[in-house]
């Protein structure tokens, strides 16, 4: 199996990778959260095994956030935290398993053997991009022509719908039940509001809009006019 170790603890690091590699395993080791991030979401892997304490990033927040963007690799937790409350965290963050510290390794490779037969993870993408605007699913960041760009969260997750259907029209009730989870008509421009205030931020200063208005229909974000 190809395995993403993200651990920070040299000496429990070494004694997980040597006891996977000797398994006939393929590991690549990551020494904090943020790398382990980017690592986990850049590459298909087959299994994630994170501890939960780690520098720049806990193992938390890495799986809710390679969560919320897709990547659904079978994730397993190692901690010394054991509490039937941090298992409980750790499994409604993202986690599909929870080990605790110490532990045996033959306990940790019947574990890894169990995730190891759901299907393979195919990879998931992660950024967005439509002419010169980027959109990072990971670190919520958002670039035209590589100036960053300040969104509200719902200006975010419009932008991404657009994006997401790029060179199509999305209409009024796409949007509300896309975006707002709305699956009836409220009557009022939230819309239209949120619209105008995403173009500002995104065409403002720029010779070509992305953002336009489709008469009678909707709106459709395209490269070209």
């Amino acid at each position: 199996m190809k395995i993403l170790l993200v651990e920070d603890d040299e000496e429990t690091a070494s004694y997980v990778l040597q006891g996977l590699q000797e398994a006939g395993h393929s590991v690549t080791l990551a020494r904090d959260g943020r790398d382990g991030l980017f690592r986990a979401a850049g590459e298909a892997w087959e299994l994630l095994i994170v501890d939960r304490m780690l520098p720049g990033l806990d193992g938390l927040g890495m799986a809710r956030t390679l969560r919320a963007a897709g990547v659904d690799t079978p994730l397993l937790f190692l901690t010394t935290l054991g509490g039937v409350g941090d298992r409980v965290e750790g499994l409604n963050a993202g986690g599909d398993d929870y080990l605790v510290k110490p532990f045996a390794f033959s306990e940790l490779a019947a574990r890894v053997a169990a995730l190891g037969r759901r299907p393979r993870q195919t990879l998931v993408e992660t950024k967005l991009k439509v002419a010169d605007l980027e959109l990072d699913l990971l670190t919520r960041a958002v670039r035209r022509a590589n100036t960053e760009i300040e969104l509200q969260p719902r200006e975010f997750r419009l932008l991404e719908y657009l994006m997401r259907h790029a060179d199509q029209v999305v209409t009024r009730t796409m949007l509300l039940e896309n975006v707002w989870d709305v699956h009836f008509d409220p009557h009022t421009n939230v819309v239209e509001a949120h619209v105008s205030r995403l173009r500002a931020k995104i065409d403002r200063g720029h010779s070509q809009p992305l953002i336009n208005t489709v008469r009678g229909s909707g709106y459709c974000l395209r490269a070209s006019t």
